[in-house]
């Protein structure tokens, strides 16, 4: 069985619903506390084992490169300063090894499509994609690390679920399927944004998923779904029909990046942990409630 090696990070998203922050800055780049979502999303697709980062990008997108990159004045400053934790901040964004790739996707038509722009990258291989939208805090183990695990068992396509209320399954796509464990069903059917009254179940997809590379030939020949993209969804639901695929609901909690109130959710619930700050914010807002 082949390790998954490479992850992609779909961030050619236009952000609409944080204008006019994302005018001309990536919401991938907005920051919970002091870290852009990109790079938390990195950390955890390294710490499952991922060695090639897959960025699949758009227009106005410089800065997530500019992220990664070696920042030579940035370093040569805080090094005359004596800025030495900073510089290690700086210098440690991501570990020695982890490679990083950029592939420009010429025209927004949905996950599916920047999935498929990654197929000269991935090859062959299984790989991982990662919605960095979707921040999900696991206390002892992240959320795709724990998804490698089910892969490794199974030998078979993971993909990240939650249960969500009945009303709010027409913003994602939703699962139907055999249930294996309290958490880890066999997916039988996937629908892409189901009415309520029409939805298999309240099993939605959430940004992580393991698949094997067979889905880009099926990508080629999928038509375009709901809203005029190519649906990743559509492209499961096919692919279900000759191998298996299993729905892992993962330990963590999930902030809606995505959202307004999801990312200040996660601005205050991280800034509350946040080692320096931590106490001091947790002080201010008991003070809030007075």
């Amino acid at each position: 069985m082949k390790k998954i090696r490479k992850a992609i990070f779909p961030v050619a998203g236009m952000g609409t619903r944080f204008l006019p922050a994302t005018k001309a800055n990536p919401k991938e780049m907005l920051p919970i506390v002091d870290k852009p979502l990109i790079q938390y999303a990195a950390e955890e697709a390294v710490d499952a084992g991922i060695e090639e980062l897959v960025f699949v990008t758009g227009r106005s997108k410089r800065s997530i490169p500019d992220h990664f990159d070696k920042a030579y004045e940035l370093e040569a400053e805080l090094e005359a300063k004596g800025k030495t934790k900073m510089l290690e901040v700086v210098r440690n964004i991501l570990p020695p090894g982890i490679s990083c790739i950029y592939i420009r996707q010429a025209e927004a038509l949905g996950l599916g499509h920047a999935v498929l722009c990654g197929k000269p990258v991935v090859g062959a291989e299984p790989f991982a994609v990662i919605l960095a939208d979707d921040l999900i805090d696991s206390s002892s183990k992240g959320c795709l690390k724990q998804m490698v695990e089910i892969y490794e068992r199974e030998s078979s396509g993971v993909i990240g679920v939650q249960k969500v209320p009945q009303e709010a399954v027409g913003s994602y796509g939703v699962i139907s399927g055999d249930q294996v464990n309290d958490n880890l069903w066999r997916i039988s059917g996937i629908v892409e944004k189901p009415k309520p009254e029409d939805a298999p179940s309240n099993i939605a997809v959430v940004g992580r998923y393991i698949l094997d590379a067979s889905i880009f030939k099926i990508l080629e020949e999928t038509q375009l779904g709901a809203g005029g993209e190519l649906q990743l969804t559509d492209a499961i639901a096919n692919q279900i029909k000759s191998r298996s695929v299993y729905a892992y609901e993962f330990e963590g909690r999930r902030y809606d990046c995505g959202s307004k109130l999801g990312y200040l959710q996660a601005t205050v619930e991280y800034g509350m942990k946040h080692a320096e700050i931590g106490g001091e914010f947790s002080e201010y807002l008991q003070e809030l409630k007075v």
